[in-house]
């Protein structure tokens, strides 16, 4: 006849079973809780960042040359140099640029040139044509045009006031009239009162035009 087990036995070992599979669990969550925390997720977006092909890294290519583009094309200007230069043409410089560095970006002077014939700390502007003349070389300065090459806004007539920048054909026109009512122009500064003309442009025109 078979011995049969003490009930307070049985019901022990059961709650030992049970206890021993919840401790079982609760140690796997505190694990897997435990890895998701310590776990750097900022890895995998760095991974593409760095090490992407294919579309993604076209992207980022495409976006930073188009900074580069934007911003070079905002600061370009052009500049036609000529006369006793080792290489005359048109170059491309920097806003804020002066005569000096149109000259050397022409190969610098010839051993003809006068470099008192031109001023060569003035700034360059968009469109400008630099002259630099030989030693005794007459330079022929068109009408309103100082000897640095300058516009002078009290000589100057509509066409040469026209290549100024930010300066068109009606502009130039009030420029005239406002000097013709108001008499000769003393700062750059006077050209505030002329319709169509503001600050900006003002600070513009600064450096390419003389009182």
């Amino acid at each position: 006849m078979s011995v049969r087990p003490d009930p307070g036995t049985f019901r022990a070992r059961v709650r030992r079973g049970v206890g021993a599979a919840l401790i079982v669990l609760l140690a796997g969550a505190a694990i897997a809780v435990f890895v998701t925390a310590v776990t750097p997720h900022g890895a995998e977006r760095e991974l593409v960042g760095e090490g992407s092909s294919g579309a993604s890294s076209g992207d980022v290519g495409a976006s930073d040359g188009a900074d580069v583009v934007a911003g070079s094309a905002s600061g370009t200007i052009f500049v036609h140099v000529l006369g006793h230069v080792a290489r005359p043409g048109l170059y491309e410089l920097q806003n804020g640029d002066r005569v000096v560095d149109a000259i050397a970006a022409a190969g610098g002077m010839t051993a003809e040139a006068d470099p008192a014939g031109v001023n060569l700390a003035r700034l360059v502007s968009d469109g400008e044509q630099l002259v630099v003349p030989a030693v005794g070389e007459a330079t022929a300065a068109a009408p309103g045009v100082a000897s640095d090459g300058r516009i002078d806004l009290n000589t100057a007539d509509a066409a040469a006031l026209d290549t100024l920048p930010r300066i068109g054909p009606a502009i130039a026109q009030r420029i005239i009239e406002w000097r013709e009512a108001n008499g000769p122009i003393s700062s750059v500064d006077d050209l505030l009162a002329v319709s169509g003309i503001g600050s900006k442009t003002v600070e513009a025109l600064r450096p390419l035009v003389v009182p």
